[in-house]
């Protein structure tokens, strides 16, 4: 049950991101600005966590978890790049779509992660799984505050830009649960987070490092965003990914939609409706079908056993 709640978190986590995003961008920052400094201040806090880590458990013997080979490095990197990815197109679409049609495009990933389990591992999904994302795919719709009309025109980048995002985050949230998972869960997310880092000051130059954005109100948002979409999430994944599982991970990822909801409601005060409220209520319980339909069967199991014993 940890698992589940490591992974809950995490998509917590990335729920909070749009609100501060929205915040960042009403500041007058632009893409590459708020995205290169999230990714620096992340990736710092990332290995600062590492050493201390390290440093506290030297003495004992799963410090050699600690230790990477070079092939785990690259490979750990490459990992690293879609959640880089998923953070500048999803950032990126934001500019051009509408946020709530913006979230129904990043949520493309729930079937995308399963379809991706499906095809890699050529595993069925099973009825409890198929079941969760149909609600979940109705729970997201309206939710996403869409229904009610009088959305603007949408933009095919941003479309693009949006199911684009999707892919990268289903692609990290399958891969970060098979890379090098007999590695340190936080030194796997730092080595992770590095590749992003690399792959961002590539696309977008840290201009904000001599234009004076930092010292203006770029820093707050920066440490904002680094903490929660850059440290907790990796990290949560690469703790609880590996013992749920790819399929299960990408539904209870899903939490990530009610979160921002929510937040967008409190801290930005857009109107939430009673649509979305219910959207809200069905999604978490999308989330929550799988572990329930799971303990069922274990609990009919255990009283079959018992009965015969």
């Amino acid at each position: 049950m940890k698992y589940i709640l490591f992974v809950l978190a995490g998509a917590c986590s990335f729920g909070l991101l749009s609100t501060f995003v929205k915040k960042a961008y009403e500041s007058g920052f632009n893409v590459g600005e708020v995205v290169g400094s999230q990714n620096l201040f992340g990736v710092l806090m990332l290995w600062f966590l590492v050493f201390v880590t390290a440093k506290s458990t030297k003495q004992a013997s799963a410090s050699s978890s600690f230790k990477v080979t070079r092939r785990q490095v690259f490979s750990l990197m490459a990992v690293g790049t879609t959640t880089g990815l998923t953070g500048m197109l999803y950032y990126a679409a934001l500019q051009y779509i509408s946020a709530s049609f913006a979230i129904i495009l990043l949520f493309q990933f729930t079937w995308m992660g399963i379809l991706l389990e499906a095809i890699l591992e050529r595993k069925r999904p099973g009825k409890d799984k198929l079941f969760s994302l149909v609600i979940l795919f109705i729970g997201i719709i309206m939710a996403s505050g869409y229904i009610g009309g009088g959305q603007q025109a949408v933009s095919w980048i941003g479309i693009t830009l949006g199911l684009l995002s999707a892919v990268t985050y289903a692609l990290f949230i399958w891969f970060s649960g098979k890379t090098a998972k007999d590695v340190a869960p936080i030194t796997r997310s730092a080595i992770m987070l590095t590749g992003s880092f690399i792959l961002v000051m590539l696309i977008f130059p840290p201009h904000f490092l001599v234009n004076g954005a930092l010292h203006q109100e770029l820093l707050p948002w920066a440490l904002l965003l680094a903490l929660f979409g850059v440290v907790i999430p990796p990290l949560f994944y690469a703790i609880g990914v590996p013992k749920v599982g790819g399929g299960l991970a990408t539904i209870l990822s899903a939490a990530e939609l009610p979160t921002a909801v929510v937040m967008s409601y409190v801290v930005l005060n857009e109107a939430v409706n009673w649509l979305q409220w219910l959207g809200v209520a069905v999604t978490m319980f999308g989330i929550a079908l799988p572990e329930l339909m799971k303990r069922k069967k274990k609990q009919a199991i255990l009283s079959r056993a018992n009965a015969s014993a």
